[in-house]
């Protein structure tokens, strides 16, 4: 960062291009990139791939940035499962626009790995389970896949979610390992493990937040591990793994599919 201005964070240009800082703060970024052309550059990139965010999310109601609420005009009353669908479906459609167009919109995992704000505390917590747990070979979960119905009870319970389920994602190579309880934001959370056949492992949290309102999907890299992270009103999930981009895309797709809105 420029020396003259030390104070402005890789945080604060992504807050900034989100629209989430006050005033105050929002005068000192633009004096920042006023003088740091190639940084402007950057933000000008996020903001275009925020708008094209928008622009496919047109028919829900939008919060600050690309923080996206799964909210169905009151003009145009649907069930709850087309209102998912529809949000997937869209979900899809902006992977697929980003992987084959970079002149319409920066791919969303084509961001540099996001440095979180200090409130961003779920895509290190679950970098810190995946660390922890994904490496033990004889004690990675505390309840194991032939006990799959009682974990998804068990946890359900915990979490205050009854009709939780423990995705499967067999179709994208990943067999079920088992789950545990950890603890998310101070609170009972829950981890499931996958294994695919080379042995490679990824976990996928599900903790709860009441402070939560808006749904956000975001993307974090911290050395080799990747995490895909997204905020669903109480409810934050991770999916966390040494795997690519692209297979962590596909399995966080599977995973919102699958799990209860």
């Amino acid at each position: 960062m420029n020396e003259t201005n030390p104070t402005v964070t890789e945080a604060d240009l992504h807050a900034y291009a989100d629209g989430q800082l006050p005033e105050a703060a929002r005068a000192r970024v633009e004096a920042y990139l006023a003088e740091n052309p190639d940084e402007a550059a950057m933000v000008a990139g996020w903001q275009a791939q925020n708008a094209g965010i928008n622009s496919l999310f047109s028919g829900y109601e939008k919060s600050r940035g690309t923080d996206l609420r799964m909210v169905t005009p009151a003009a145009q009353p649907t069930s709850s499962w087309k209102t998912r669908s529809a949000f997937a479906a869209a979900a899809v459609i902006l992977f697929a626009l980003g992987a084959v167009s970079d002149r319409f919109i920066p791919p969303l995992f084509e961001r540099p790995p996001l440095q979180l704000a200090e409130s961003e505390t779920l895509p290190k917590q679950a970098e810190t389970a995946f660390l922890v747990y994904a490496s033990e070979v004889r004690h990675p979960v505390e309840v194991f896949a032939n006990e799959e119905a009682h974990l998804a009870t068990w946890l359900g319970k915990r979490l205050a979610i009854p009709d939780l389920k423990v995705p499967d994602l067999k179709s994208l190579g990943f067999h079920l390992v088992g789950g545990r309880l950890l603890p998310v934001d101070d609170r009972p959370g829950a981890m499931f493990m996958y294994e695919d056949q080379g042995g490679e492992r990824l976990t996928v949290i599900v903790g709860r937040n009441k402070e939560n309102r808006t749904t956000s999907f975001r993307f974090a890299s911290a050395r080799d591990v990747e995490t895909f992270y997204w905020i669903d009103g109480e409810l934050g999930y991770a999916v966390t793994g040494e795997i690519s981009r692209d297979m962590l895309r596909k399995v966080a797709e599977e995973c919102y599919r699958q799990f209860p809105s």
